[in-house]
């Protein structure tokens, strides 16, 4: 017990895109560690063409905006990141599904990489678009924010220290620590602050994909807007072609009525005509 409150240890389930990613991003830091060890000349060139250079990318090397999520430079930077991934990830993935928690992930891995590229071009701190740029922390903090704004109150264990505390209020600790850390590298004598510009990227992107866009992801209102306009104008060419038929019947003497909708009043029903018609085609 530790201030009438009861702790106890449990970990999430391995959902399945969150194990995905964490054995991808395994197998990759494995297979770089070993053409380093025994190629170094090739792991070395591999590891370039896969990181995120804001200046490649310009030139049309657009897979570093994702490629570089799966490279880390150590042991212990895989590992917290994995660990974050998990710890978080299987909550959103839990409750969204597979499909839109790998495009929320993704949606922060490019959104961390666009700011990247952006803060490269001002040349603060000396900074250039040839510095390199490795890790999946942009996704991994996307995931933070997301949990922190969705799971505010929930509270989290400061593993192995026996305190809590509000998911809302770890995450917002977590972007002044990461603002705190990318002012000071930007300072004389520091390179790596695009670094940390990359985390709070995550983080700003992590926070547009839960309040600004579509609660059913990215890939569903972009269906459904496409189909809607898509309605609209077939639609629109119902009604086009109800009309020239009225025109052309009535050129052989004829008469017959359409809707506001395209579709046929029979001459029996002519009250339909305020009403609308179920009869002829529908949409």
């Amino acid at each position: 017990m530790y201030r009438n409150r009861t702790f106890s240890l449990s970990f999430p389930p391995f959902t399945k895109a969150v194990k995905w990613l964490i054995l991808t991003n395994a197998a990759v830091f494995l297979l770089l560690t070993l053409l380093k060890a025994f190629t170094p000349s090739f792991g070395g060139v591999t590891e370039y063409v896969l990181s995120l250079i804001p200046h490649w990318v310009m030139l049309g090397a657009v897979w570093q905006l994702i490629t570089y999520s799966f490279l880390h430079v150590s042991i212990f930077h895989i590992l917290f990141n994995m660990l974050a991934l998990w710890m978080f990830g299987s909550q959103l993935e839990s409750d969204w599904g597979a499909s839109r928690f790998l495009e929320f992930y993704f949606f922060c891995v490019v959104g961390a990489a666009l700011t990247t590229i952006a803060v490269s071009y001002t040349g603060l701190a000396g900074v250039n678009p040839m510095v390199r740029t490795e890790g999946a922390s942009g996704g991994v903090l996307g995931i933070l924010m997301a949990f922190g704004l969705l799971y505010g109150n929930q509270e989290i264990m400061l593993f192995p220290i026996p305190f809590s505390i509000k998911a809302k209020y770890f995450v917002a600790g977590i972007a002044f620590i990461e603002l705190i850390s990318a002012i000071n590298a930007a300072g004389p004598g520091h390179g790596q602050s695009v670094a940390y510009v990359a985390h709070l990227g995550g983080l700003l992107f992590g926070f547009i994909y839960v309040k600004l866009l579509p609660r059913r992801g990215v890939k569903h209102g972009v269906s459904e807007r496409y189909f809607g306009v898509l309605n609209s104008y077939y639609r629109w060419k119902r009604r086009r072609a109800a009309r020239k038929f009225e025109v052309y019947m009535r050129h052989h003497n004829r008469t017959v009525s359409f809707d506001e909708h395209g579709n046929y009043i029979p001459p029996d029903d002519p009250d339909k005509k305020n009403g609308g018609s179920k009869s002829g085609w529908v949409n």
